[in-house]
């Protein structure tokens, strides 16, 4: 009698936890997560793309590694940059940062 008792006592006080209330912490740091660093992240990719697709010849452009110059002939993944009068450098097209509005070379050698 003395173990019935005891193991009635267990099934009773042990009780299975609720799934929603075990999952929800992991789907609430998900979507934190995504809503915080993987959609940005995604966003600036695709403006980043766009970008690259939009750049012509012509335009002046600024590198990942801080150089300025202006657009002379493109490839599929190249870009040709005139950086001075008759010094040209040849980049990866997705290293182009930024476009520069027009005159900024003429500006920066002017300074």
């Amino acid at each position: 009698m003395f173990f019935i008792s005891d193991a009635m006592a267990q099934a009773q006080g042990a009780s299975e936890p609720n799934l929603l209330a075990t999952f929800l912490p992991l789907l609430l740091i998900f979507a934190v997560m995504y809503f915080l660093l993987i959609r940005p992240q995604v966003k600036r990719q695709k403006e980043h793309k766009k970008l690259i697709e939009s750049i012509e010849k012509g335009d002046e452009v600024a590198t990942t590694g801080g150089m300025l110059g202006r657009v002379v002939n493109l490839g599929d993944t190249l870009v040709v940059l005139e950086v001075a009068d008759g010094t040209t450098v040849v980049v990866q097209r997705f290293a182009v940062s930024s476009v520069m509005p027009k005159g900024t070379i003429k500006d920066a050698r002017e300074a």
